[in-house]
């Protein structure tokens, strides 16, 4: 039997481009920095922070590729005006790691912390979605390292930089707190269809202050 698959595409048309956004063909590297070197050995991923129990989890690579497994068909939109289309992404839904490892009744935001430090913040909805998953396939493929094996966080409903390349461990945060790049003057939320790109784009409420 294959694994479920489901399909992000809300209300929109399969083909509608959010706004400001142009159609991409194939799928261009883009990060900052180099790329990490993958060491099964040494590498897991943690949840920490608020946590349900004041406890730390934590998952091996082994471990973690035996996690619940899902595909989800979704886009990716990128905060420099690429889109790609109809992706299928494979590997362990979120609702997966929250169910594993819950967070505090209190928590609202979660940060998703990467290698060399990188970190993205998510609202707790956000990182909840169905859709929402720790991606190590592509169509099928494994993802190569400068896509981000071997994991990913796909979140098809924001822009691409809120779902970090190369994961390492999830935190739960009683409050919201900018990551790397919302601290560097991108949007806090980062919806793509409200073109939410730059900080001077926020509303009362949007985020925490600079």
């Amino acid at each position: 039997m294959g694994h479920p698959v489901e399909r992000a595409s809300g209300a929109r048309a399969e083909t509608e481009l959010p706004p400001g956004q142009r159609l991409q063909r194939g799928w261009p590297v883009t990060h900052y920095g180099p790329v990490p070197k993958f060491r099964p050995e040494r590498w897991d991923l943690q949840v920490f922070g608020a946590t349900a129990d004041g406890g730390k989890r934590a998952w091996s690579h082994e471990e973690f590729t035996a996690l619940p497994y899902a595909t989800v068909v979704a886009d990716l939109h990128c905060v420099t005006k690429f889109s790609m289309l109809g992706a299928e992404w494979g590997g362990v839904p979120a609702r997966a790691v929250l169910d594993l490892a819950p967070p505090a009744p209190g928590v609202t935001h979660v940060m998703v912390w990467a290698e060399y430090g990188f970190s993205a913040n998510l609202r707790l909805a956000d990182f909840a979605s169905d859709h929402t998953v720790f991606a190590t396939h592509k169509d099928g493929e494994l993802l190569t390292a400068e896509h981000g094996f071997p994991a990913r966080l796909i979140v098809p409903h924001l822009y691409a930089w809120k779902g970090p390349k190369w994961v390492r461990g999830v935190e739960y945060l009683t409050a919201d707190r900018r990551g790397f790049w919302e601290q560097r003057g991108y949007h806090n939320i980062g919806d793509p269809w409200q073109e939410q790109r730059y900080t001077y784009q926020e509303q009362p409420g949007d985020g925490p202050g600079l």
